[in-house]
């Protein structure tokens, strides 16, 4: 089953070094979290490998299938940078119990305000008749969520979280 492709972006007033930082920070990370009004969270990271899970209500056009709640597995991993800051990261993102997943790719790289990170991935629920509509369903939640790290990471970067 071919999955919906979804590309977002992030554009961060501060050097990539300092936005990669953020990006593995135990504690931005939790902040996300908390800001997503997440009813349970847990934030592992090792090096430049970082993995988060929330527990968040479902909306209600997928509560038949998932109950009151879903838990968001992200798992995404860095590479190291290169001479201008730039790194790339392979993601995934998953909802625990259901056959629902986005794999993709981020780059970070100097442009924008100061950093741009570009997401692009392929999101797939493999539910036979229903699949495509409930990736339309869940397409605004996941550019919410990246909606949600960029204004959490303003908030970071200026000081004021």
């Amino acid at each position: 089953m071919d999955g919906m492709q979804l590309t977002a972006q992030q554009d961060f007033a501060a050097q990539p070094s300092q936005v990669a930082a953020m990006l593995i920070d135990r504690v931005f990370l939790e902040r996300v979290c908390v800001a997503s009004e997440a009813e349970k969270h847990s934030v592992t990271v090792d090096g430049a490998h970082t993995t988060v899970s929330r527990t968040l209500p479902a909306p209600s056009s997928v509560t038949k299938f998932t109950g009151s709640t879903v838990t968001i597995l992200e798992d995404l991993v860095w590479s190291e940078a290169a001479a201008d800051g730039s790194r790339t990261a392979r993601f995934s993102l998953k909802v625990q119990g259901l056959p629902v997943e986005m794999l993709g790719t981020a780059r970070l790289a100097p442009g924008g305000r100061g950093t741009r990170v570009d997401y692009s991935g392929d999101l797939t629920v493999n539910i036979p008749f229903v699949g495509k509509k409930l990736e339309q369903s869940a397409a605004p939640a996941v550019l919410d969520g990246i909606g949600l790290q960029q204004r959490v990471g303003d908030d970071w970067l200026a000081g004021t979280s």
